[in-house]
Order: structure tokens, then C-alpha cells, then sequence
């Protein structure tokens, strides 16, 4: 019994023995499903913020075998992720030089072999899945680990066709007019200073012809923006119905208007462009329910007989508008050096000239 007794004993002590250590291997798994937990949640905001970006990302481990994707990868390489993944980078990632069409050193093994960020490379097309060419950019950057070892890569690419795109339009719309489309005085002084030069050389005449939407304001005023807007455009589209290809129609600002007439062979030629634009752009014009009727003031300056420099030629062709508007609008008149002895700044005649042509504009409702 004794025996018995200290056997049974035994077991029941050493249990409670074991108990600490019990508790000590309960709070190892513990904490490793926290942790695992933790890196599962980790990995899965990365996955989203990944997948949310406009670039492709791609990532590999230092054997160069595709271990992630995000959907924009996806759809520029025409490979999913669960197809991808596994494979051989150059199967997925398959980078072709853009003159040569040769296979090009992949960005994430050059980051991986050299440990460092390799930058934006242009000129690259990738070959996607299904055999087709897409112009792209593509960097990479060399992934490590807590010791500061390298256990991959991650390459970013997007589409360069794309980014062409955007910058032609950026180049495009800081020489143009955002509402009417037109060019802007920028656009309009480069080639202004061309087309004098080029009559410089073969002895031709060049004109500007400033143009003022009289009494706009107050249309614009009374009707609203969204009226004035429309009719901007469609003077602009008047305008440029009147032109050759190489005369150049600018919106300077607000209701005022440019015209470069690159080449001319007498004075007399501008005059009659002026009285044409009188003539067409004085038609009704019938908008949001209105039909509205505008006049115009013009004033003419002309290369060598009035300036030989753009900006003395704008500066004229300015002043001559001004005075257009001071002998009763609705009107042409060409530069003449008397002009430049009269006070005609804006700052003078402006505010005067809108109280005078608004009692003289009219409109009708239909």
C-alpha cells in the first residue's frame, strides 16, 4: 500500500510541479498567434494600400521567382497574381529594349545584385502575356530584412504611353485658352516673333488686329457666367472660321481677342480681314434661349510700318482699339504714332466705355 501510495503520490506532485511550465508554453503560443495575427493583418493593409496605387508593383525573392502582385501589374502584364506567382520574373516581367528589341536586364535584379535603388529607366516595352508591346517606366528597389539583408526586390512600372499623354496635354494646355481652346498670349508672341522674322528676311508686311467684344460685361453681368462662357466659344469659333492656317487667333483675356495675320502684302489687306470679322461675328447669336446681338472694336497695327518688335506691335495694335472704342466702337482703325501723345490708358477710358455701351446693348428673349 505504502508502495502504491508514494507511486500514486508521485505523478500528482510532479504535475503540480509542472504546472508553471504548462502556463509559460500556453503564453509562447500565445503570444506567436498574436503575432502571427499581427503580420496577417500587416500584410493584408499592404496588400490594400497596394492594390489601391495607380502604379504596378511587383515583388520578387533573391532567385528572382515573382512572389507578389498588385491588380495594376496584373493588367499591364495580362498575368494574374495566382498565375504569377512562382514564376520566373523574365516569364512575367518579360523587358524588352525599346530601339534594339533585345531582352533587357530586369531592374529588380540589377537592385538585388547591386543592393540599391535602381532608378526610372525609359524606353523599355513589356512584353505581356498574350504577346502584345507596352511602352512603360520602371524602377526598383532592393527589399530587407530586419538585419539589414537582402531577400528581394520590389519593381514599380506604369504605363509610358500614359505618361506621354499627360504631359502633352500639360505642354498643351500652357499655351492655350482652357474655355475656348484657342491660343494663348504666349503661344501668340512666339509666333508672333517668328512670322517677323520670317518677313524680316523676304520682305513681307505683318499685322495684329486687337480685338474687344464691346459691352460684354454687362451681358455676362445680367445673363450670367455660364451664358458669357458660351458666347466666348462661340466668337472663338467665328473667329477661326475666318482665318487662313497661317494666321494664328488668340484669346488674350476676358472678352478681348487677338489676330496675327503671318503674311500680308499691303496695309489694305488688314483692313479688309477687320471689316470681314465686323461683318460675321456682328450676327445674332442665339444661346440658352437668347438671342444676342455684339459688336466689335478693332485696332490694326502693322510690321515694319508700326513696330518692329512683338511687343511694340501688341502695344500698338492695343492702343488702337482704345481708340476705336473712344470714336464709337463697332468699328476698325489702324495705328497711328499720334495715338501714343493721348492719355488712353486702361485705367482711364475703361470704366466710362462700360457705362456708355450698356445703354446701347440690347437683347432679346425668344
Amino acid at each position: 500500500m505504502l508502495q502504491g501510495t508514494a507511486w500514486t503520490q508521485f505523478p500528482r506532485d510532479s504535475l503540480h510541479a509542472e504546472e508553471p511550465v504548462r502556463q509559460g508554453y500556453t503564453q509562447i503560443h500565445a503570444s506567436r498567434r498574436e503575432v502571427a495575427a499581427a503580420l496577417d493583418a500587416e500584410r493584408a493593409w499592404a496588400r490594400v494600400a497596394l492594390n489601391a496605387i495607380g502604379d504596378a508593383v511587383l515583388a520578387i525573392d533573391l532567385h528572382g521567382t515573382v512572389t507578389f502582385m498588385n491588380r495594376v501589374a496584373e493588367s499591364l502584364t495580362g498575368w494574374s497574381e495566382t498565375e504569377a506567382i512562382g514564376k520566373p520574373l523574365s516569364r512575367v516581367f518579360h523587358r524588352v529594349d525599346g530601339k534594339t528589341h533585345q531582352t533587357t536586364i530586369s531592374p529588380g535584379q540589377r537592385a538585388i545584385e547591386e543592393n540599391k535603388k535602381i532608378g526610372l529607366a525609359l524606353d523599355c516595352v513589356l512584353v505581356r502575356q498574350d504577346g502584345s508591346k507596352l511602352e512603360i517606366e520602371d524602377s526598383a528597389t532592393p527589399i530587407h530584412d530586419r538585419e539589414g539583408r537582402v531577400t528581394g526586390a520590389v519593381i514599380v512600372f506604369h504605363d509610358a504611353s500614359r505618361s506621354q499623354v499627360i504631359l502633352e496635354r500639360m505642354a498643351y494646355l500652357a499655351q492655350h485658352d482652357a474655355l475656348t481652346g484657342l491660343p494663348n498670349r504666349a503661344l501668340l508672341m512666339e509666333r508672333l516673333s517668328r512670322a517677323i522674322g520670317l518677313a524680316r528676311r523676304h520682305r513681307h508686311l505683318v499685322a495684329l488686329l486687337y480685338l474687344d467684344l464691346d459691352a460684354f460685361k454687362p451681358i455676362n453681368d445680367s445673363l450670367g457666367h455660364a451664358l458669357g462662357d458660351s458666347l466666348l466659344q462661340a466668337v472663338a469659333g467665328r473667329l477661326q472660321d475666318c482665318m487662313r492656317d497661317i494666321d494664328t487667333v488668340c484669346r488674350q483675356g476676358g472678352d478681348e481677342f487677338v489676330i496675327l495675320l503671318a503674311e500680308i502684302r499691303k496695309p489694305e489687306d488688314a483692313t479688309k480681314v477687320a471689316e470681314k470679322l465686323l461683318h460675321i461675328l456682328g450676327k445674332p447669336y442665339r444661346i440658352q434661349g437668347h438671342e444676342l446681338l455684339i459688336t466689335l472694336s478693332v485696332g490694326i497695327s502693322l510690321y515694319p510700318d508700326d513696330a518692329e518688335d512683338a511687343d511694340t506691335l501688341m502695344h500698338n495694335a492695343d492702343m488702337a482699339m482704345y481708340h476705336t472704342k473712344r470714336n464709337g466702337r463697332n468699328g476698325h482703325q489702324c495705328f497711328t504714332a499720334e495715338m501714343n501723345t493721348l492719355p488712353l490708358q486702361r485705367g482711364r477710358i475703361e470704366p466710362g466705355s462700360h457705362r456708355l455701351l450698356l445703354s446701347s446693348q440690347f437683347f432679346f428673349d425668344f
